[in-house]
């Protein structure tokens, strides 16, 4: 049932968008190109691509060789398991007259996209925090990593579909810790519906309109008349917590909070109890009608949904660091998820323990830093080694008029026990790569 690369379950289908597909490029996320930074040729090579560096690149060469691997794509990988579990629900709750899914899948999109796609198309603000260099990665002032697998929805709507899911690894700038990662994966979902269609699917009848020109309020945008809204809310709440059924078993506690993002308006999160607490775990809303028109489906009314699967697979299999899903070349880690059925349960065991070595850092601020720019500069200097970088002081001196920062820091080699030694070596390392490139001034290091 499942769709990979540009072959889907519809053969019509397919073949009707086999020429439009073409303008996205779309690329198999097993690459045989060898991704490399440039500095002296001012150049990036990625996924078959040549692209020029600028004053606002900031990717590190140790991230390269990590683009567009695609661990969702990766038989018997857990991040593949739960890819199959959502299109498996999709596929099979959504089906035309004509007995075939009514989504079509896209889990193969290049992740290079530009700045117009990734920002612009979804109506994100010139000053939204997103766009900054600190926030996001710039292969130059055109071309970034996408942040979010929204990034294809205006082209993927722009060529006719009107319900279609993207799966993709998506690049963020994030602080670094056992659930957080600069790459981590991404299921994006968009249902769209003309006219009378909406209200035939709910069996309504009546003179009834899915635009009108009134106000915006908080429960709908100005061209949109209440009651589609009131039915486009409860088809996208009730797929979505189906979803999580289907996920986490009919028991889940389940809630929704009112949210916000640019490109949905009214915007939901949908919560789940989790050990007790309350997790959020996905995104949505009604589209932005002028993202809509934009996209040239203005006479269109839909919703959108998007989650991340690692934040998803690590409550699903139990899974304690998000490190772990990068071990897609150790059996002792794939075999786990070796299974037929990917709803078959799975309670992951840790492979391996070794001991945890703390340091701390300490150093003078300068004007203009970024915490994103250290953590960066520590993910590039120590790799996966590192398992966590966390704030443990933030010192005004009044006298001197400086501020300080103390970061605590955690490595643990995910495949051996860490030498005292080698720990010394890489964190010797980073304080000095701190002070040349960040400008900081080291106190101490303990």
């Amino acid at each position: 049932m499942l769709f990979f690369g540009t072959k889907m379950i519809c053969p019509v289908l397919h073949a009707t968008l086999k020429h439009s597909l073409r303008r996205f490029q779309l690329i198999r996320c097993c690459y045989c190109t060898s991704p490399k930074l440039s500095e002296k040729n001012g150049t990036i090579e990625l996924l078959g691509k040549t692209y020029k560096t600028d004053h606002v690149t900031n990717i590190r060469s140790s991230l390269i060789p990590k683009i567009g691997i695609g661990l969702h794509n990766m038989k018997h990988h857990p991040l593949n398991l739960l890819k199959r579990q959502i299109v498996d629900y999709f596929y099979k709750n959504f089906i035309n007259r004509q007995k075939n899914p009514v989504f079509s899948v896209y889990d193969s999109i290049s992740p290079v996209v530009t700045l117009h796609q990734n920002f612009d198309s979804l109506l994100v603000p010139e000053d939204h925090v997103s766009r900054k260099l600190s926030e996001s990665f710039y292969l130059n002032s055109e071309y970034m990593l996408r942040a979010h697998t929204s990034s294809h929805q205006s082209d993927l709507i722009r060529t006719g579909l009107n319900a279609f899911l993207v799966f993709g690894d998506v690049y963020r700038r994030d602080t670094i810790d056992s659930s957080h990662y600069p790459i981590f994966h991404q299921a994006e979902g968009v249902r769209l519906y003309r006219g009378q269609e909406l209200f035939s699917k709910m069996n309504i009848t009546g003179d009834y309109q899915i635009f009108e020109n009134g106000e915006k309020n908080e429960t709908k945008q100005p061209l949109h008349t209440k009651e589609a809204v009131m039915i486009l809310e409860h088809e996208l709440k009730s797929t979505l917590e189906n979803l999580a059924f289907e996920l986490f078993g009919k028991d889940v506690e389940t809630q929704w909070v009112d949210a916000y993002f640019p490109f949905t308006h009214p915007s939901w999160e949908l919560e789940i109890k989790f050990q007790g607490e309350w997790l959020e775990v996905l995104g949505c809303g009604i589209m932005e009608q002028e993202l809509l028109t934009a996209a040239g489906a203005g006479d269109q009314i839909g919703w959108a949904f998007g989650l991340g699967l690692e934040r998803l697979a690590m409550r699903l299999y139990s899974i304690p660091d998000i490190r772990q899903f990068w071990r897609y070349n150790d059996s002792g880690f794939m075999s786990q998820f070796d299974v037929k059925d990917p709803s078959t349960p799975i309670k992951y065991k840790e492979v391996s323990s070794y001991p945890q070595r703390i340091y701390n850092m300490s150093f003078w601020l300068t004007d203009g830093y970024s915490e994103n720019d250290f953590y960066d500069l520590v993910r590039n200097v120590g790799g996966d080694v590192v398992e966590q970088v966390r704030l443990t002081d933030d010192f005004y001196h009044p006298k001197m008029k400086r501020h300080s920062h103390c970061y605590e820091i955690v490595y643990r080699d995910m495949s051996k026990s860490l030498s005292k030694e080698e720990a010394n070596i890489i964190h010797k390392q980073i304080g000095e790569a701190a002070s040349k490139e960040l400008g900081v001034e080291n106190r101490w290091n303990l």
